[in-house]
């Protein structure tokens, strides 16, 4: 059924939109900027790898995605997906899956075995990169693709930082994100492990290094005083969630209480689980509505069996118990004691009370300021020192694996600025392509495609992945769901619209222009654009 469609002419109205030299305003393409890709920690160009993945050229999509991202593979798996709570596509029905075509992009590349372009010629400049983890990485790989020769001294024995020592097995497959940093190994970067670095000026001064990027993750776990006997077992969730990646598993008991509300503490429990605990509890001082842990998470954990005391706190840790008080929230939501106790039986404590940084190799550094226990940077991602810049945990921002790379991203662009004698400046920012700026009456329902899960039983006794992956169809159909917000994908509406003719058509790939000789500026190409990508403009006088 084809839309109605009518103009209506007041011809006693305000004059706008006029035939000929009365024509008050004109329309011009533009490209605004979507907002998947305004929200995107990571700086991906979202909207342009999805284009991609829709006509099926997922190696295409996949050579535009890491542009920006090296991880793509890992990020489809651990990413929060803060890009589809903008999708626009939520308002029709719900967001574009965009996460999930991400992992199908890097799934298809590690099974395709797509390789990164080769590096340029080398500039005859070295950087070095403390911390292998998501930052580090990032960076390393950015800076090998601009020229430069990069060294990553990593204190532990394998590569991946929080990647590898703070996610589980069951939400991010090993080799996984073996196969991801291999490819960075192959562009030329080359990671030192057990290399810890202890003094930043000195490591710089000793390896000849031209500029340095401080990647250290968060892996010092806070401690919160609780009372505790001798011989009560209490651990921190860092330490058990690393010894996860030896041999010797953590032996944490038949009743396991975790105490802490954010994502770590569920990853501990569920891990607990799957270890072989009958109760694994999560103790926890507020409701959930201030549980700072993301909601899918606390889903899964309580599908798994995962029990949480909400608005309480440890008090005391005995051999074989806790004890535990009744919180209640004030007016201002904070939590307040009650006075009311519980026991509980624990074999073992496990804190997840937040991580720190360790800072101990700029100590002494000139110049390089730290505040609140992370460093402080400029705009370029330097700190007070000059050609030390710094990212990740180790600056001021929200800690989490997207975050990270984006920083990795933006300072491997300004040291490569600072090693030319220049500034980085970023491209001028363009108009957010807003739901209001659509005509989405183009657009039939479409429902988010759901990922497989893994069967109940097997996801509480296995370390197997618990989020299954799409296939090429579902990829395909989740990729078309795109409205390409605010950019022309040559449907021809316009073409086909204009009532003079004075849309010129170039062809497939080369978009359209305007005859403005024919043009008498009524706008109906601006009304009928399902994306967004015309906009009508005032008439110079």
């Amino acid at each position: 059924m084809q839309k109605p469609f009518a103009i209506t002419l007041d011809v006693g109205s305000s004059l706008a939109n006029h035939t000929g030299s009365w024509r008050t305003s004109r329309p011009v393409y533009v490209k605004r900027k979507p907002p998947c890709n305004h929200q995107c920690p990571a700086g991906e160009n979202i909207q342009s790898w999805l284009f991609h993945a829709e006509s099926g050229d997922y190696e295409k999509a996949w050579r535009v995605l890491v542009q920006d991202n090296p991880f793509p593979a890992v990020m489809g798996r651990v990413c929060y997906h803060s890009c589809e709570g903008a999708c626009n596509r939520a308002r029709l029905d719900a967001p574009v899956g965009i996460n999930s075509v991400e992992r199908f992009l890097g799934d298809q590349a590690i099974a395709q075995r797509w390789k990164f372009a080769p590096a340029p010629a080398p500039t005859g400049k070295r950087v070095l990169v403390v911390g292998a983890g998501p930052s580090g990485l990032s960076a390393a790989y950015q800076l090998a693709r601009l020229g430069h020769q990069v060294t990553v001294h990593e204190a532990g024995p394998l590569p991946g930082g929080m990647m590898r020592f703070g996610i589980p097995q069951y939400r991010l497959p090993r080799d996984v994100l073996d196969a991801e940093v291999q490819r960075i190994v192959e562009l030329g970067v080359e990671i030192c492990y057990q290399r810890k670095v202890a003094n930043v000026l000195e490591t710089k001064q000793q390896g000849g290094f031209d500029a340095v990027f401080l990647a250290v993750g968060a892996h010092i776990a806070r401690r919160a005083f609780i009372p505790a006997g001798d011989s009560a077992r209490v651990l921190d969730a860092v330490s058990v969630l690393r010894s996860m990646e030896g041999e010797d598993k953590p032996m944490l008991g038949r009743r396991v209480i975790v105490y802490g509300g954010g994502n770590t503490a569920l990853d501990v429990a569920r891990t607990a689980k799957r270890l072989g605990a009958t109760e694994a509890i999560i103790v926890y001082r507020r409701n959930r509505e201030k549980m700072p842990a993301h909601d899918f998470e606390v889903e899964e954990a309580l599908q798994e069996g995962v029990l949480i005391k909400w608005l309480s706190t440890i008090t005391r840790a005995g051999e074989s118990s806790i004890t535990v008080e009744k919180m209640a929230l004030d007016e201002k939501g904070f939590p307040q004691p009650t006075g009311v106790f519980e026991t509980l039986e624990a074999d073992s404590v496990v804190l997840a009370l937040g991580q720190d940084v360790d800072l101990s190799l700029i100590e002494g550094v000139p110049g390089l300021a730290v505040d609140d226990g992370v460093v402080q940077v400029d705009e370029h991602m330097m700190t007070g020192h000059p050609g030390i810049f710094a990212g990740g945990d180790m600056v001021p921002a929200e800690r989490n694996v997207t975050v990270a790379i984006g920083h990795g991203k933006k300072a491997a662009r300004n040291i490569d600025a600072w090693l030319r004698g220049s500034d980085y400046v970023p491209a001028p920012s363009t108009e957010l392509a807003g739901f209001e700026m659509l005509n989405p009456w183009y657009y039939s329902d479409a429902p988010k495609t759901v990922q497989p899960t893994l069967d109940m039983i097997r996801r509480q006794s296995t370390f197997e992945e618990v989020q299954g992956g799409l296939d090429e169809s579902n990829a395909l159909f989740e990729a078309r769901r795109c409205l390409s917000c605010g950019n022309c994908f040559e449907c021809d509406n316009c073409y086909g619209m204009c009532p003079d003719n004075a849309v010129v058509k170039h062809g497939p790939g080369n978009g359209f222009d305007f005859n403005y000789d024919y043009c008498k500026g009524c706008g109906v190409c601006a009304a009928e654009c399902p994306c967004g990508a015309i906009k009508m403009v005032a008439e110079e006088t």
